[in-house]
């Protein structure tokens, strides 16, 4: 009971550092930048504030992702074998080697993405009203 416990915790946290690289990181960079923008009058800070900070914010985040991911494969003796080097994507379909079966973040990932481009597709769609920009 106590190991299903920590799996469920394990794969949460996953989970919700995956919404969180995803949606939290990039409000708060875009929030902090504004904040400053009023202050400074700098624009372009805070543009330079917004490119460095969001992806090594993201970046560090991807990190501890991948620690939990390691402490999930520990203890749950998940085979993981050596990572392929480089994106999936990248290798032939036809290739002499097979791959590693797709570990849990790397599925919690791609169901973040693809929930990610639908809804943004939703919104884009139904709730747009078009450029806001006067006329």
């Amino acid at each position: 009971m106590l190991s299903r416990i920590e799996k469920l915790a394990l794969i949460s946290a996953m989970v919700l550092g995956g919404l969180l690289m995803w949606t939290a990181v990039p409000a708060a960079w875009l929030w902090i930048a504004g904040r400053y923008s009023r202050v400074s009058q700098s624009e372009m800070s805070s543009l330079v504030m917004l490119n460095v900070g969001i992806p090594a914010t993201m970046y560090a985040v991807g990190l501890g992702l991948g620690r939990l991911e390691r402490r999930y494969a520990s203890r749950f003796d998940v085979e993981t074998g050596p990572r392929v080097v480089g994106a999936r994507w990248l290798h032939s379909l036809r290739g002499d080697t097979p791959d590693d079966p797709p570990t849990v973040l790397d599925k919690i990932l791609i169901v973040n993405v693809a929930l990610a481009i639908l809804t943004v597709t939703i919104w884009f769609v139904l709730f747009s009203h078009g450029s806001q920009a006067p006329h």
